[in-house]
């Protein structure tokens, strides 16, 4: 069995697919797994880290580019369904996974035409255009919050969760990439896969204070490539020990060691923090399409297990106070930890898989074993 997923661009989109990959791989160590990107977004160095066989397709973003975007997007799509379709007959594909980004459509649509079954993920609270766009010809749609499915047909909608990786789920002692030599609070910052210059500046502004504050505070922070070396170099100045890297890889170990989160809020982020039960200061991407960050981190904030910081009263000051004042209220820190907890879906990706076996006519059981149905 071949499953094709089009995922990429960004963390969000790769990182559920890498999670619902692995669980197909659980299911049956034989199924083949072929991931389809571009050359644009961060697939070829974290699949290639992942182990996992990547092709490129020609696809082109459309939203928040303008006209110039639009037009650029549009031109490249039958281009994209072309290369998808050789792709899908040379590798003979029996399901086809669309988890938004531009690659999804083109490969939705050749599914379509070559009648493979198909389904879509949206982890998002508010559904991207690709993955609204592509409904129609989707069988199953996969979404993380229910507040969601108003966007599509209620008849081919599974609310599940966003499938994670199964490391995060591992209990283990506390470790990973925090100064041994701290015995404090831990505090772990990453603004998404590619870094977040405004979060990171904030931190820098604040950091004096912070220590202050909190002085065995051990910190982890992930700067993204493009602002490593200016961050790096800030901490040094300031004589403080801290883990500073452009990416973690292993970002399992380091969350579930954290005490307190400071990130951007994408569903993939929210679905890992839950499911390690962290606390959080979440600050949105003011220029994320649809603003569906501000709603992720609404969904988070209601439920008690984080905090929103709008980017637009994000200071050093603020954020330094904020983290120096939770992390010195226990109680409060325990009942964030709690309410996060509670939060957790760490069935998404065996729903998912469930689902996709059904829709092929596979009998599919808990004990991990499948074959042909009726079998």
């Amino acid at each position: 069995m071949t499953v094709v997923i089009a995922a990429g661009g960004t963390g969000g989109h790769l990182y559920p697919a890498v999670a619902l990959a692995r669980e197909f791989l659980l299911r049956d160590p034989a199924i083949r797994i072929l991931f389809v990107g571009t050359a644009r977004g961060i697939e070829s160095k974290v699949l290639a880290h992942e182990g996992f066989e990547l092709m490129l397709i020609t696809a082109e973003p459309v939203m928040g580019k303008g006209l110039r975007g639009l037009v650029q997007g549009a031109l490249s799509m039958p281009a994209g369904i072309w290369q998808s379709l050789g792709i899908l007959r040379r590798r003979r594909a029996d399901l086809v996974i669309g988890v938004g980004g531009y690659t999804s459509p083109a490969m939705l649509t050749a599914a379509a035409l070559r009648g493979i079954p198909r389904v879509i993920l949206e982890p998002n609270a508010y559904p991207g255009m690709a993955n609204t766009v592509v409904a129609p010809l989707a069988q199953r749609i996969f979404l993380a919050f229910d507040s969601a499915a108003a966007a599509f047909d209620r008849q081919k909608v599974c609310v599940v969760g966003t499938p994670i990786r199964r490391e995060f789920l591992v209990q283990s002692e506390r470790s990973g990439a925090f100064p041994s030599m701290k015995s404090g609070a831990r505090l772990l910052i990453f603004g998404g896969s590619q870094g977040a210059q405004a979060i990171n500046s904030a931190v820098l502004e604040g950091l004096a204070s912070l220590i202050a504050r909190c002085p065995d505070l051990a910190i982890a922070h992930q700067t993204g490539e493009s602002d490593h070396a200016r961050v790096s170099e800030a901490y040094r100045t300031l004589g403080i020990n801290a883990e500073v890297v452009p990416f973690f890889y292993d970002m399992p170990t380091v969350l579930r060691a954290a005490d307190l989160v400071v990130a951007r809020a994408g569903a993939m982020t929210i679905a890992e923090l839950t499911a390690c039960g962290k606390p959080a200061i979440l600050i949105p991407l003011p220029t994320a399409i649809y603003d569906h960050q501000t709603k992720n981190a609404r969904e988070m904030e209601a439920a008690g297990g984080a905090i929103m910081l709008p980017q637009a009263d994000l200071t050093g000051a603020r954020l330094s106070e904020l983290i120096g004042t939770i992390l010195r209220d226990p109680q409060r820190l325990e009942t964030m930890r709690a309410k996060s907890w509670e939060m957790r879906r760490v069935d998404a990706g065996e729903a998912i898989v469930r689902e996709c076996y059904a829709l092929m006519g596979v009998t599919y059981d808990s004990n991990r074993t499948v074959g042909a149905a009726g079998a």
